[in-house]
């Protein structure tokens, strides 16, 4: 745990550093919930092995239901079961859950507050080729509008596989943001996660700035504060993996250390974590922010990495962003 320890810090920057794909934990960790729970059940709108889903269904072929093409039927499926004692879990890309069914998200699932568990996997912009309608930049903002809906955006492939076993037993709504692209493997087994609680995975003497990011994107912000570090710019970085309920407690206190924020995610600006963060900090401590995502724009096919360049939502975009918001906090 970075908080207490660099050593995982220096094995994140090795250049064969491991990298897995965020839905790959999301497979893990339904066949561990399955193996916990008898009631949990997993659904599928024609996307079984993308999702990981096929772990689910290999170990538990008759707790498993292929739904085809039909993400409105598949949520409304699962709110029945959920109703009767099951815990569903729905999964598809995102662009399509909840891209595509929202409204029966809505009415039958969070309406209802029944513990249908969403997985919108390919979501962000490194879906790369597949392009503008498969990368789902809306997602967060549409689930974190949505009462009773809790919503979680793992950064690495064991905290997807945790927040996926958490989930089952948290007795709600929850949205599971997953990646299609592999992902650097930044948590470890011992690393602390729970729904709901941020935590801080660096810190440095006297920081300047808080960095708050989640989902992949945080090892940018990693990466990002040790080379302001180099350069006498010292930070801190939380891991905000949990959207809704957001951690006011961990953002406040990091944030009255620093006096500046740098919100970082692979989602529209309007209405993501640097939404959620500047309405906390709006009402709390109004303080200087600057914004890393996608700035009101669709994307665009291409690799994953020159798409993240495009759209400035590297480590040297971060770094940028930090010096930005510093002459903002000292005018």
């Amino acid at each position: 745990m970075l908080r207490s320890s660099l050593k995982l810090a220096e094995k994140i920057f090795e250049k064969d550093v491991e990298q897995i794909p965020t839905r790959q934990g999301y497979g893990e960790g339904l066949v561990i919930a399955g193996e916990k729970d008898p009631n949990v059940v997993v659904l599928c709108a024609d996307l079984t092995e993308s999702t990981r889903s096929n772990l689910f269904k290999e170990k538990f072929p008759s707790r498993f239901v292929e739904m085809g093409v039909a993400e409105q039927g598949m949520a409304t499926v699962a709110a029945g079961m959920a109703n009767y004692g099951k815990i569903p879990f729905i999964s598809s890309y995102a662009a399509f859950s909840p891209g595509r069914n929202w409204e029966q998200i809505r009415t039958t699932i969070a309406l209802n507050d029944v513990p249908v568990k969403i997985a919108g996997a390919h979501a962000g912009l490194t879906v790369g080729p597949d392009g503008a309608t498969h990368q789902m930049l809306e997602d967060i903002a549409l689930m974190r509008a949505m009462p009773n809906m809790i919503v979680v955006y793992p950064c690495d492939s064991v905290e997807a596989k945790k927040a996926t076993v958490a989930s089952a037993a948290n007795g709600k709504p929850t949205y599971i943001r997953l990646a299609r692209e592999k992902t650097v493997v930044i948590t470890t087994e011992a690393t602390p996660f729970k729904i709901g609680k941020a935590d801080v995975f660096w810190i440095s003497k006297d920081p300047q700035v808080s960095i708050i990011a989640a989902g992949s994107l945080l090892f940018e912000a990693l990466i990002a504060a040790q080379e302001l570090e180099k350069t006498g710019i010292n930070v801190e970085v939380v891991n905000c993996h949990t959207i809704k309920p957001l951690d006011e407690r961990t953002i406040i206190s990091s944030v009255k250390k620093t006096g500046a924020v740098v919100t970082v995610e692979e989602h529209q600006i309007i209405g993501g974590l640097g939404g959620a963060v500047a309405e906390l900090l709006a009402k709390n401590l109004p303080t200087p922010q600057e914004f890393i995502g996608m700035p009101d724009h669709f994307g665009e096919s291409g690799e994953p990495d020159e798409l993240l360049r495009k759209y400035h939502m590297k480590s040297e975009d971060i770094v940028v962003a930090v010096k930005k918001v510093i002459v903002r906090k000292n005018s």
